[in-house]
């Protein structure tokens, strides 16, 4: 079976469990406790889809059953979605609840890297002149070296003329002559202590002699004895260990979180509870758009060694703490990767489910960017039953928790666009699929409509596109002004009446 059916297919079953075990419980539907009453439902809707309504029981598009919605009298639009359960069954679920709150929020991003020379001090090794290699002091790459150590000998014809032209200034006793020789000499490359020696023993040497640059250990060593080398051939490098550098990658969300000079804690498996204190050295100024990945380069100290160059490293940079974040714990959101939500405890077994927006998510604490306040109580076990229930029963008001709208008092009405499947003239209404609507971040569906009474459906066609408004009026979906994308604005009954005195 293919991975994506399958992962639908266990989604499926566990929200038609869910709905049963609620159920089960005593879960009222319609915002309170079930008193035992039957009620004639308003509506039936879909278990995965609200948007999708029927004025009887049946199937939805999914192939699961229909849920009955009652009336909720007395309810105001704050409670719309909102479900009640007794204190038993709130304590057979476990429900435990949190305040929001403000504290400090620390932000830590864990990573790997990987460890490298500190190229502040890495030393590539290049000739200035054509010849050929006749003695390799160094065998091997990892050859610890010091400073002044031999390195190679070389033959060079080059060399050979450069100090006969010395030789040749210093018997002529021309001053300008012999500096120039010895800059040219010192250009090369050849050591000052052997140029010292030409000038007292006055003899050409056919190999010379060039010497460690600095302290550290043998990298890339490319050349053995007998190579015949040019000067754009790297013949070795020598880097130290005294520090080094580690590479590592944040993701792109935390990428603002990471400044130069921020601490920075590593671990590696080969030393198990070792720990390295280091720092953020730089932040590379672009991004790796496949990995959407930002590199780091981090510093850390190796007094004794032990960091050796392509360790694989664990770390974690200690981000700047939040000192005044409106927080909740992280167990608390429910993340869906389309919308975060929580689910709000309002007291006397009361619950509704409520859009969020997080901000920055560390260890233990989720910070709220907006959708909730500071003291309200959220639910942080069992929240994914209560969610699941407070979803179907919820409408579009519950995405503007919190908030004062001015048009509180007015339905909620959209303008969108669709096509016209199915026209039931003596009901009053319209199959239409719709397209998203984007300011209540719904998506498209296929739904039925009631047409206001002014409208003329009769002029409309099966498969035509219109543009349409609608409000939600006690729980109805009622179309109120529509235009036809080929003829104009469907005329009302006031208007055909005109239309039809003129024609008489």
């Amino acid at each position: 079976m293919n991975r994506s059916y399958l992962l639908i297919a266990i989604a499926l079953l566990a929200t038609a469990a869910a709905t049963h075990f609620l159920t089960k419980l005593g879960m009222d539907q319609t915002g309170g406790v079930d008193t035992g009453q039957r009620k004639q439902p308003l509506y039936w809707v879909a278990p995965m889809d609200p948007d999708y309504r029927r004025d009887q029981p049946g199937k939805s598009p999914m192939g699961m059953d229909l849920v009955p919605v009652y009336e909720n009298a007395g309810a105001s639009p704050d409670e719309a979605g909102v479900i009640a359960i007794s204190p038993d069954v709130e304590n057979n679920l476990g429900v435990r609840t949190a305040k929001v709150e403000r504290r400090m929020l620390h932000a830590e991003i864990t990573t790997v890297g990987y460890v490298q020379y500190d190229e502040d001090r890495l030393i590539h090794v290049h000739p200035r002149v054509e010849g050929w290699v006749e003695k390799l002091y160094v065998k091997a790459a990892g050859d610890p070296v010091k400073r002044g150590d031999p390195l190679y000998s070389l033959y060079s014809p080059q060399l050979v003329n450069a100090q006969e032209e010395l030789l040749l200034a210093l018997n002529r006793n021309n001053a300008r002559l012999i500096q120039a020789a010895e800059d040219r000499l010192k250009a090369l490359q050849i050591d000052a202590a052997v140029v010292a020696k030409l000038k007292r023993d006055r003899t050409v040497r056919q190999t010379l002699i060039f010497y460690v640059p600095q302290t550290g250990v043998v990298d890339n060593l490319n050349i053995r004895e007998g190579f015949f080398v040019k000067p754009g051939t790297t013949l070795m490098s020598v880097g130290t260990l005294e520090n080094v550098w580690v590479e590592a990658k944040v993701f792109e969300r935390q990428a603002a979180l990471v400044t130069v000079g921020l601490s920075v804690t590593m671990a590696l498996d080969y030393l198990p509870g070792q720990r390295w204190q280091g720092r953020v050295d730089y932040v590379y100024p672009t991004l790796d758009a496949e990995t959407r990945t930002v590199r780091v380069r981090l510093r850390f100290a190796n007094p004794d060694g032990l960091l050796k160059p392509n360790m694989f490293a664990q770390v974690a940079i200690h981000a700047r703490a939040r000192n005044d974040a409106l927080v909740i714990p992280r167990e608390a959101a429910i993340r869906t990767g389309t919308q975060d939500r929580v689910v709000l405890a309002k007291g006397e077994g009361r619950f509704k489910s409520v859009a969020v927006t997080l901000g920055y998510v560390a260890e233990d604490y989720a910070e709220v960017i907006s959708g909730l306040a500071e003291g309200e109580a959220i639910v942080t076990s069992a929240q994914f039953l209560l969610d699941s229930e407070s979803s179907k029963t919820s409408d579009f008001q519950r995405l503007h928790h919190g908030e004062a709208s001015p048009d509180s008092e007015k339905p909620p009405t959209a303008t969108t666009a669709g096509t016209v499947n199915h026209i039931d003239i003596q009901r009053r209404i319209l199959n239409i699929s719709r397209d998203p609507i984007e300011k209540w971040n719904r998506p498209a569906v296929t739904m039925d409509f009631l047409a206001a009474d002014n409208l003329a459906i009769d002029t409309l066609t099966e498969g035509g596109r219109i543009d349409f408004t609608f409000e939600i009026i006690d729980g109805d979906f009622i179309v109120v002004e529509l235009t036809r994308h080929d003829n104009g604005p469907a005329m009302t009954e006031m208007d055909d009446a005109h239309q039809g005195g003129r024609h008489d």
